[in-house]
């Protein structure tokens, strides 16, 4: 069974957290299905909880974080750390919102505030190559998204996997080992709208309403998380040219 481990950057607000779950739970829900049984185990990286060994999971996933990857806080750091021993092992590792800006920014790419300000709502976006057979370039798919920071240059070794209009670097592959989504499979509709209400006054009306109505259809997690675990058991990413 494909052992995954869930690298926790942030815990959801408490008053959340009794109706929604924490966000190691939230990804378990999503990974651990039938068609791809898999064991799941947890780190809080940001209380600097890290397995005993690179090879204790057969692949790696960073959580999402209300924090900035360039922040100088020691978790961030010891986390970057990580990512670059994983990086130099070619370990499978999976990068989500906080986790996809922070693989660009310590292996030289580049992480920044977007200019557009909040990017949230349901975000529609195209693959620009083939990540397996069940996912050609050209491929659509939605995401829930929160976040304000944008990857604003690749680091060495990537390239652009996904865009949407919002984000023109709304994924990544790294070589054949990392894969990376800006937007959120772990979000269902539910939780999106309770962390945008209390974001709304910080989002702005005009992005409030408009992230409300684009969550009239349900974003993809079932299929992204599909990608995710034939990514880690290496039975996706065909990169074919």
């Amino acid at each position: 069974m494909t052992v995954v481990g869930i690298l926790k950057a942030d815990s959801v607000l408490d008053d959340l957290k009794r109706s929604h779950g924490d966000y190691s739970d939230m990804f378990t829900r999503i990974l651990s299905t039938a068609a791809h049984p898999c064991e799941v185990k947890v780190y809080d990286v940001e209380h600097h909880e890290y397995p005993p060994e690179l090879d204790a999971c057969d692949g790696y996933l960073i959580t999402g974080s209300k924090r900035s990857v360039y922040e100088d806080e020691p978790w961030i750091q010891q986390l970057g750390d990580f990512v670059q021993a994983l990086h130099k092992a070619r370990k499978k590792l999976v990068g989500i919102c906080f986790g996809h800006q922070l693989v660009a920014q310590v292996l030289g790419g580049k992480t920044e505030k977007s200019d557009r300000g909040w990017g949230v709502g349901r975000h529609d976006t195209r693959l620009l190559m083939d990540l397996n057979a069940d996912a050609p370039a050209g491929s659509e798919f939605s995401l829930l998204s929160s976040h304000q920071d944008q990857v604003s240059q690749l680091p060495e070794g990537a390239r652009i996997l996904a865009q949407s209009e919002f984000c023109p670097i709304a994924g990544m592959l790294v070589e054949q080992h990392i894969l990376t989504f800006q937007g959120h499979p772990e979000f269902d509709t539910a939780y999106a709208r309770a962390l945008l209400q209390i974001r709304r006054e910080a989002v702005g009306e005009v992005k409030y309403d408009a992230a409300v109505s684009s969550m009239t259809q349900s974003p993809d997690q079932a299929r992204v998380a599909d990608w995710i675990l034939r990514f880690i058991e290496g039975d996706g990413a065909d990169l074919r040219r």
